[in-house]
């Protein structure tokens, strides 16, 4: 029968079993007061062992996210607050643009004009935007951008109001590009606290595509209702103090922001000489090009009142998928998610093919569940093959690249609704290309994994 000894562990006191032996020879020739604490003292701490190794797993590598673990990370609610603002104008300045001039010119085309300036002008001048914010720092490069792109709307608005000569509007509009990408800087931010927890990093980039898809999905209806409600420069005005105020908050927060990368720390050359790197904005090329002939289809499908709350079901399907995924923890393969849009991408085909309003806004409700998924999953692609100190950079050239298939998108799936004998027919447009964005994928993945075995 076992006796106790008394015995100071790492938890305590505690009661170690002695057993004593004496059918063995240690136990006849061995004196039990020396031997039997060295003996309770060796084996049996194995209780508090267990439990100082069990804590912490569960502590640093949780299994699924949580948002509320999420937000208990010093100075994220204050960032995120601040980047949520500056993030709104994003779906509301291109909408109030558009209504602006067209009101103020009577011309749609000119307005299509001025907008696509600006989007070029944003591709070639946010990679470098981003490039200064990554050798500098956050708050020493974004502020002074940020104010010349509000600078640029406001004289903008200016031209428009006092009906200046149309080529003072493309300069203006140009100015813009200059705003940096708000997004991204979130993302670096996250990125930088949460370096040691991958679960909870996954839950913060889905975090980040569901306010993406809010702003997308609120900017446009706020722009709307400030342009005919109030007057028609009031949504680019309202959204111009909504950047500034927002990014002054955002760069105020300077405990997490991450450390500026000089020139002499970070990896030299062009981001598309790395591996996978340009068959990767292939893919964000395709999917921009989902997007963007997704939206010119469906408005010239539905062609009415409610064309805007059906193109919004997509977006509020994919800020909700966006949000159960950041639950999971982990992310999953590019390819898995981008068969998932192919095939979801199908369904608004359908719907539309039945002539029900219902069917088609169920489809893109259904649709857009696969959107923030996959722009999860490319984003922390991206994080992983850029090199450290150039992240911002990294993202804004991916997120230009998605910007240059939205155009794309746009200027296809606008051709396919005029020419095709139903507009039902020119939805195959945005199932193409995410068809076109897996090949893409599929042929990454396997350039990679050739290259991995040579």
């Amino acid at each position: 029968m076992p006796h106790h000894d008394l015995m100071l562990t790492p938890a305590g006191p505690a009661l170690a079993p002695r057993y004593r032996e004496p059918n063995t020879p240690e136990a006849r020739t061995s004196p039990p007061t020396t031997r039997t604490p060295a003996k309770a003292a060796v084996p049996k701490p194995r209780t508090p062992a267990k439990a100082a190794t069990s804590g912490p797993r569960t502590a640093a590598t949780p299994r699924t996210g949580s948002y509320r673990r999420l937000f208990a990370v010093p100075g994220a609610r204050a960032f995120t607050l601040g980047n949520l603002v500056a993030r709104l104008p994003m779906g509301m300045l291109g909408v109030s643009a558009v209504i602006m001039i067209a009101g103020a010119y009577g011309s749609y085309a000119l307005a299509g004009a001025v907008t696509a300036t600006g989007m070029a002008a944003t591709a070639v001048v946010a990679p470098w935007t981003a490039r200064l914010v990554d050798r500098h720092g956050q708050a020493r490069v974004a502020v002074p951008a940020t104010a010349l792109a509000v600078l640029g709307s406001l004289a903008l608005l200016l031209c428009v109001h006092h009906r200046a000569p149309v080529w003072t509007l493309f300069v203006a509009y140009a100015a813009t590009a200059t705003s940096p990408n708000t997004g991204g800087m979130s993302r670096a931010r996250w990125a930088h606290l949460l370096r040691d927890d991958h679960a909870t990093l996954h839950t913060a980039n889905a975090f980040e595509q569901a306010v993406d898809e809010l702003c997308f999905m609120l900017g446009p209806v706020l722009a709307a209702f400030l342009c005919t409600a109030l007057f028609p420069e009031a949504g680019t005005l309202v959204g111009a103090v909504l950047l500034l105020t927002g990014v002054l908050v955002f760069t105020a927060q300077r405990s997490t922001e991450p450390p500026a990368a000089p020139r002499s720390t970070t990896a030299p050359g062009s981001l598309l000489r790395g591996s996978g790197t340009v068959r990767l904005l292939g893919v964000f090329l395709a999917t921009g090009a989902v997007f963007g002939a997704m939206e010119v289809v469906t408005l010239a499908h539905v062609d009415g009142p409610v064309a805007g709350p059906i193109l919004a079901l997509q977006a509020a399907g994919s800020c909700a998928a966006g949000l159960v995924y950041g639950r999971t923890g982990r992310s999953g393969r590019l390819r898995t998610c981008l068969v998932a849009m192919t095939c979801l991408m199908t369904l608004p085909f359908l719907g539309a093919s039945t002539g029900s309003l219902l069917a088609l806004a169920a489809g893109l409700l259904v649709a857009g569940m696969a959107t923030a998924p996959t722009m999860v999953t490319g984003m922390a692609l991206v994080q992983r093959l850029t090199p450290p100190g150039r992240l911002n950079e990294g993202m804004t050239v991916a997120v230009t690249a998605l910007l240059a298939g939205v155009a794309v998108g746009s200027a296809t799936g606008g051709w396919a609704a005029e020419h095709a004998p139903s507009t039902a027919y020119a939805f195959l447009i945005p199932t193409a290309a995410a068809a076109l964005a897996l090949v893409q994928e599929a042929t990454r993945t396997t350039q990679a994994r050739g290259a991995f075995r040579e």
